[in-house]
């Protein structure tokens, strides 16, 4: 097992690690055909996906910027379900991963392939030019935060590039079904499915 592996696999997160292996693999081959490329995801806590997919794109000399506000969606707050009492800031009482996003990205040593971006989803789009190689979709699950954040950084997505969506799930027992309907619509908006790992799906604009 690789350090970074070893790091991703003890990160605070949600991935799986074969699906995060999956991510992995789908940045190595994206990287191969596209060196130095752009690269984003949408959805960092504690920076376990930010290391599978920044661990490939240093093979290919990319750069990943990790998109987070770093105060958890709605499901991670208190009396949540997924709520972490040892993430809350004893200064302000919020949910505050960005300290352990830094460490997790420090540890593995891609602190020079990882950037952070610290903000809204939304409020980043509107200002971000460069077009994208990869997009990694796995931020709020809500509709509306799903929905801003297919319909902000969807169009940035270059032809060829690939798009990642992570929580896709058919049955909707499964889990929620924004992440569904999002990559229900990018099958319609000119991106075709090359492959899936339980829950994540991955495509590549046409």
């Amino acid at each position: 097992m690789s350090d970074w592996l070893a790091v991703a696999r003890a990160a605070k997160g949600f991935m799986p690690d074969a699906e995060g292996e999956a991510l992995h693999a789908a940045g190595l081959r994206l990287g191969s055909e596209r060196p130095r490329g752009t690269w984003l995801e949408i959805g960092a806590w504690c920076g376990k996906s930010a290391v599978y997919l920044g661990a490939a794109a240093a093979v290919s000399g990319s750069v990943l910027f990790s998109l987070d506000h770093h105060h958890g969606s709605e499901e991670n707050q208190a009396g949540w379900e997924h709520f972490d009492a040892e993430l809350v800031d004893p200064v302000d009482g919020r949910l505050n991963t960005l300290p352990w996003w830094q460490r997790t990205i420090a540890r593995a040593g891609l602190e020079s392939t990882v950037v952070g971006l610290v903000g809204e989803s939304s409020v980043v789009a509107a200002h971000f030019a460069p077009p994208l190689d990869l997009l990694f979709i796995d931020g709020g699950h809500g509709a509306d935060v799903a929905w801003a954040d297919y319909e902000g950084w969807a169009p940035k997505v270059t032809r060829g590039g690939r798009l990642l969506i992570h929580d896709v799930f058919p049955d909707p027992r499964d889990g929620g079904r924004p992440p569904y309907e999002i990559y229900r619509a990018a099958l319609e908006d000119g991106f075709d499915e090359l492959s899936a790992a339980g829950s994540l799906r991955v495509l590549r604009r046409r």
